[in-house]
């Protein structure tokens, strides 16, 4: 591990510096008419749209709300780009709109809206402004988040009546009118050609340095080298997922393998606006293939790459296949590599070399219809090797043909459907139809009595510390016999959030979470949110890092790699072990609320992509979290819509990217979803944290819940977390108190349906994660002493100020004492259905704006605590929360 007193920036400059360099390379230029874009010096700009001063860094949710030093807007970084001659007094009028106007946040958690209300300027400014400028540069933003989905309604989807009205009147006036969409998705395009927009590009949402990183593009001073990581259609009930999308009960997954490119390039090419791993660059490149062979099981490809245009850039090669259709129908392009040149200078040539197995190209046959069920498959025929600038550019540059069917991997049936329903497949000549899924034929409960894990015999305390077995001095089982089942009860259950036992406003803790189980030398383990950076309600700073989808659209391994490399100094710096984050689900419909936390419509791509994340992660001793394991598709209804999918499909396209991560990125850390796959919770699926991720990929990390799970159909106080043992699935986030936490478990040690070694397995997996963190190094470093928590410390402060009933928005006069760190304990009762509903906001002084998600308690009373220092001996409380909670006293401690 990398010594953590290496690392004093906090937040880390470093990480900032490569963020904007990500922002820019992920830009995807869309379309560059009359090459409006790069913007010439000696041009000057009128900026149209809110959006260039109210930038949208990232998502709402977990995926977002990181607290930042600052943010660069668009128009401050045109505005600090020497190349970028900008109409200020169009700014000014901007500006003091938006003073007017100023951007809806919504109330708590991910309420922020979609999208904003806009400025449509008098058609007199508009024309002005030409007068005064060359070129308009509208920007267009939308949010997206947890909780909701987008919708194809006007300010989600589709453009609103504001936002056509600005398109109309500038590119009245404009004929050289640039759009950059500042949003986390895609959206609908119909009105690119609709208003003749001469100059597209999706600028995502580049986190806190993204304005800086636009502008680097739109001057010139960077080449945008960005490709889309979905398909754009023309519209939105074009995609195959529309008519199987938004339940609130189950959702048919009918397309099957079908998924963006793999539908349209097979069965609709006509429907597509924008196609899979496009994007234009400021100059042109050649790709010609120089060579490739096929040498055992390995297609090697070498491709030079050469700059004939006028400017330096870069160029993304990709590599697809076309697989015989043979018994079980497949999908006329699948990506199969990829690589990124380096910066390239003009009549200058970069070659690259690109392989990958031929066993990639197998597909899973669920049904046995090729004789070989529960087996992937290569069937004879033809494959050819289509090389290119994205799927619909890739030119047949190879082929190599397969005799008889070959099978490259033997499996078992797992996660099967269990109702019936029709899946989409080709005809011989590529024409749409349908036929009954495979469903499930195994015993799940009888595959679990099958396989109990053997339990070790209690002794007790013998005295051997978790160092011990970290020294080798005594094995995992030897220490793990000693637990007894309380503290077996205690080690599955997470706690949080802001628990007072890790670094203030942490997302959650597990581990030593109980003084008996400290005692056995067991650290609490930290951990945060989320994708974008790190997320801590007490209000500490850290670095906004670009979203997901933007980091896709680089199709840049190493340099996704070195973000998050990057990421762990700060998580280095902040005591934090572990971010909740990449996600890695699939974009099956471009409605998905999370869309902009996930990376692509393309299971390699995300795979890769997220694989290299978690390498980066890695580097200095953190874990990242890859998330929501599995088939995580919709916001609405999450924690009861049941995906229905084949298991062809989920092995092919939705569990792919995950288990590219294990068998790629040697990920520590996973975290299953709220939806329900195939009729049983992921937390609770044994087929998939036992069968399919530990024993057939190898997986040797520990698993945990997302925060505050359904674990059954029966709306139970009382937590499922038999059957989440069960599973392996290892932790339950989340609890106020794991020793309070109601749950079944020791019922069910009592009746028999859960064992000591079930329970004693999951204990394993988590201290074999514990002694790996930065924590356990700590702890050892600290002479096997733990560290010393704010709620052990509780008994040692004293309570300075109280105040009963408190209501929200009221503000509260606050006598401190004294300066320094304090602590505000809030005992509510809250009684609500999801996250967003459970959101305790806190102003203190008139500055410190800190916020603390808590669990619903069922009108039972309940504590959060949020650290705070204060530079004064008086100042202000003031608190916001929902209808469903009530706040009965805030105590403040030092």
């Amino acid at each position: 591990m990398t010594a953590i007193k290496e690392f004093e920036e906090k937040p880390y400059a470093t990480l900032a510096v490569h963020s904007r360099k990500l922002a820019a390379e992920g830009c995807v230029l869309l379309k560059n008419e009359n090459n409006v874009l790069p913007i010439k010096p000696e041009k000057t700009v009128s900026f149209f749209g809110r959006t260039q001063i109210n930038y949208i860094k990232s998502g709402t949710g977990s995926g977002g709300l990181v607290h930042t030093e600052y943010v660069v807007n668009i128009i401050d970084g045109a505005l600090a780009n020497p190349k970028i001659n900008v109409n200020t007094e169009l700014v000014d009028i901007y500006r003091a709109w938006v003073k007017e106007n100023p951007f809806d946040e919504g109330n708590g958690w991910a309420t922020e809206p979609w999208f904003q209300k806009e400025h449509v300027p008098d058609e007199s400014i508009v024309k002005t402004a030409r007068e005064k400028s060359d070129v308009a540069v509208i920007v267009i933003g939308r949010t997206a988040g947890e909780d909701r989905d987008n919708a194809p309604e006007k300010g989600s989807w589709y453009l609103t009546d504001e936002e056509e009205a600005l398109l109309q009147v500038v590119s009245k006036y404009f004929e050289n009118t640039v759009v950059l969409l500042n949003v986390g998705n895609i959206i609908d395009m119909k009105w690119v050609e609709k208003y003749n927009i001469k100059s597209v590009m999706y600028v995502w949402q580049g986190g806190q340095e993204g304005g800086n990183a636009v502008c680097d593009v739109l001057s010139g001073d960077v080449n945008p080298s960005g490709r889309l990581s979905d398909t754009i259609a023309q519209d939105i009930s074009d995609y195959p997922s529309s008519k199987n999308f938004g339940g609130k009960d189950f959702n048919l997954y009918q397309e099957d393998i079908y998924v963006g490119y793999r539908y349209f390039e097979t069965f609709a090419p006509e429907k597509v606006l924008y196609p899979f791993g496009f994007g234009l660059s400021y100059t042109e490149f050649d790709i010609n293939p120089y060579s490739i062979k096929k040498h055992n099981d390995k297609i090697s490809a070498v491709v030079i790459v050469k700059n004939t245009g006028h400017v330096k850039g870069s160029e993304v090669v990709q590599v697809y296949a076309q697989a015989p259709q043979g018994s079980l129908g497949k999908a006329k392009r699948l990506l199969c590599a990829f690589a990124k040149t380096a910066v390239i200078m003009p009549d200058k040539s970069d070659g690259i070399l690109l392989e990958f197995d031929v066993n990639d190209l197998a597909s899973y046959d669920d049904s046995g219809i090729t004789g070989n069920k529960s087996c992937y498959v290569l069937e004879a025929g033809e494959y050819s090797i289509y090389i290119g600038k994205n799927v619909r550019d890739a030119k047949k540059a190879f082929a190599f043909k397969i005799d008889e069917l070959t099978v490259t991997e033997q499996l078992t049936e797992a996660l099967a459907p269990e109702r019936d329903f029709d899946v989409l497949y080709p005809t011989n000549n590529f024409k749409p139809a349908y036929r009954s899924v495979s469903t499930r034929t195994v015993d799940y409960d009888k595959r679990i009595a099958d396989n109990l894990p053997e339990t070790i015999e209690y002794t007790g305390d013998r005295g051997i510390k978790l160092v011990d077995v970290k020294n080798e001095k005594n094995t995992i089982e030897e220490f793990v016999s000693q637990l007894s089942d309380t503290d077996l009860r205690c080690i599955v259950t997470g706690e949080g959030m802001c628990s007072p036992k890790a670094r203030p406003g942490n997302t959650g803790v597990f581990g030593g979470v109980t003084q008996e189980l400290a005692n056995f030398g067991i650290p609490v383990v930290c951990l945060a949110d989320g994708p974008s950076g790190i997320r801590m309600d007490n209000g500490d700073k850290a670095t906004s890092m670009p979203n997901g989808t933007l980091i896709a659209c680089s199709w840049d391994t190493e340099a996704a790699e070195k973000l998050y490399e990057y990421a762990s100094v700060e998580l280095c710096r902040n005591n934090i072990d572990s971010l909740l984050g990449p996600g890695i689900n699939i974009h099956r419909s471009p409605l998905n609320g999370r869309n902009f936390e996930y990376l692509s419509e393309d299971p390699y791509l995300t795979g890769k992509i997220g694989a290299a994340l978690v390498r980066g992660m890695n580097i200095h001793g953190n874990s990242a979290t890859v998330k929501h394991f599995a088939a995580n598709s919709q916001e609405y209804s999450r924690r009861d819509v049941v995906s229905v999918v084949s298991e062809r499909a989920l092995r092919e396209i939705y569990l792919k990217p995950f288990e590219i991560c294990v068998k790629e990125g040697n990920v520590r850390t996973i975290m299953t979803s709220y939806n329900p796959m195939n009729e049983h919770w992921t937390a609770v699926n044994y087929e998939l944290n036992t069968v399919i991720l530990r024993e057939e990929w190898g997986y040797t990390g520990m698993v945990m819940t997302d925060w505050w799970p359904k674990l059954s159909k029966e709306n139970d106080e009382k937590q499922n977390l038999r059957d989440m043992v069960i599973a392996q699935n290892d932790v339950f986030m989340l609890s106020s108190d794991a020793m309070t936490l109601n749950s079944n478990i020791a019922e069910s040690l009592e009746n028999g349906t859960l064992t000591r070694g079930q329970l004693q397995r999951n204990a394993q997996n988590i201290l074999s994660y514990i002694m790996e963190t930065h924590t356990f190094e700590r702890f050892i470093e600290n002479g096997g002493k733990l560290e010393t928590s704010l709620k052990d410390r509780l008994n040692e402060l004293e309570t300075i100020f109280e105040c009963s009933k408190v209501k929200s928005g009221e503000t509260i006069e606050a006598n401190y004492k004294n300066t320094g760190k304090h602590l505000l304990c809030i005992d509510y009762t809250a009684k609500a259905e999801s996250i967003s509903q459970l959101v305790i906001t806190a102003k203190i002084n008139d500055k410190i704006n800190t916020s603390v998600t808590v669990s619903g308690t069922n009108g039972k009373m309940d504590r959060a605590y949020i650290d705070f220092t204060t530079n004064s001996e008086k100042g202000s409380i003031a608190l916001s929360f929902p209808k469903l909670a009530s706040v009965q006293k805030i105590t403040v401690m030092a």
